[in-house]
């Protein structure tokens, strides 16, 4: 990687220029403070990625789908695993980047940039690609300021793919990637990736490098939260359970990235809201209502042999925000592959949302 996109050391001090914990925690904070100065938003999304009908990226689309999120959604992973990002070319993942960097700066939103390849090297490559075009889009050599400029709270990334890597490689690999200083997120997808970070791991990641600020687990195994883990900015990412898991509830999490607030966000705002007011009973009623929802409507798309089920559940949940109850005969969503979603699918997505109460009487693509 380019030497000129390394962050200056006296912004973040590598672990041999501090004296304590407290410098690397101090650090840790006033990085965080200068990428989100208002604060880490609870709620993130993987924004799905859409097409028109030829196949291209739908800026237009996306930009409908952030404005109906932005007033209960304040976080965005662009593109992540349910936003196509393991199959959009880099030239696909540019233009996508290129145009929500803008939407979300009109917007003030907060990004993270996912950077999701099978290898450390190919990771390194991609970061480093995306950095450059950052500080030459901000005209400036400093990193923060062109990542600040854009919106960006930093990159996210797994683990090298394989289920033979041993510890010691995912940590040499992730090792690499945190010391060009670039502020990061490490997110836990063994069902892509055929591992798990070790909470050890994360533990030795994060007491060595500062610019490691976040961590998302969507293993559903809650390993790395469950081992008291302090310090990161942890959010989960795997479904269900919505009103339990969260610190506001007494649980591991400081927040959510989920796929299902793509359709969901207003409900998933409207849940934290009541977990702060301490309404327990009020989020414990939503959160079940979601996940029968979400179980229908997951299960259903489970079996399809083209995009993924994260992917294909929530383009069924958004074709009825977007169209409300008359999505039925609206043309389904079109995937990555150049499929569409199957009508039977779009059935069984109406009708959970009638059963749960989420179905919206307008979509907002009516308005």
């Amino acid at each position: 990687m380019s030497a000129d996109i390394y962050l200056a050391e006296p912004l973040l001090p590598t672990l041999h220029h501090m004296t304590s914990a407290n410098d690397l925690a101090a650090a840790r904070s006033a990085l965080m403070k200068r990428l989100l100065p208002g604060g880490v938003p609870t709620l993130w999304c993987p924004l799905l990625t859409h097409y028109d009908d030829a196949g291209r990226i739908d800026l237009a689309r996306i930009g409908r789908q952030l404005d109906f999120l932005a007033p209960s959604v304040r976080g965005f992973l662009v593109p992540g695993s349910t936003g196509d990002g393991w199959q959009l070319s880099h030239g696909q993942t540019q233009e996508l980047l290129a145009g929500v960097v803008e939407m979300a700066v009109e917007r003030r939103l907060a990004l993270l940039i996912g950077v999701l390849e099978p290898t450390g090297g190919a990771m390194q490559d991609a970061m480093a690609r995306t950095m450059r075009w950052l500080l030459q889009r901000a005209g400036t050599d400093d990193p923060v300021t062109a990542l600040r400029g854009a919106s960006v709270a930093g990159f996210t990334y797994c683990a090298p793919h394989g289920a033979a890597l041993t510890q010691g490689d995912i940590a040499d690999a992730l090792d690499a990637l945190l010391a060009t200083g670039l502020p990061a997120s490490l997110y836990q997808l063994p069902q892509v990736t055929g591992n798990e970070i070790a909470p050890q791991t994360v533990r030795t990641l994060a007491a060595r490098h500062a610019n490691l600020l976040m961590l998302k687990d969507t293993s559903g195994t809650d390993r790395v939260a469950d081992s008291g883990l302090e310090g990161l900015f942890l959010v989960r990412g795997a479904e269900g359970g919505y009103s339990r898991h969260l610190k506001l509830a007494g649980g591991r999490y400081d927040g959510f990235l989920l796929s299902t607030a793509n359709g969901f966000g207003p409900q998933l705002a409207e849940l934290i809201e009541h977990l702060r007011g301490g309404r327990r009973v009020e989020a414990d009623a939503l959160s079940a209502r979601l996940e029968a929802t979400v179980d229908e409507v997951f299960t259903a798309a489970a079996p399809l042999p083209y995009g993924n089920a994260f992917t294909n559940a929530n383009k069924a949940i958004d074709h009825f925000m977007a169209h409300g109850p008359g999505a039925r005969t609206v043309t389904p969503p079109r995937l990555h592959s150049g499929e569409r979603l199957p009508a039977d699918l779009i059935a069984t997505t109406g009708a959970a949302l009638e059963r749960h109460r989420l179905m919206p009487t307008r979509g907002y693509l009516q308005d």
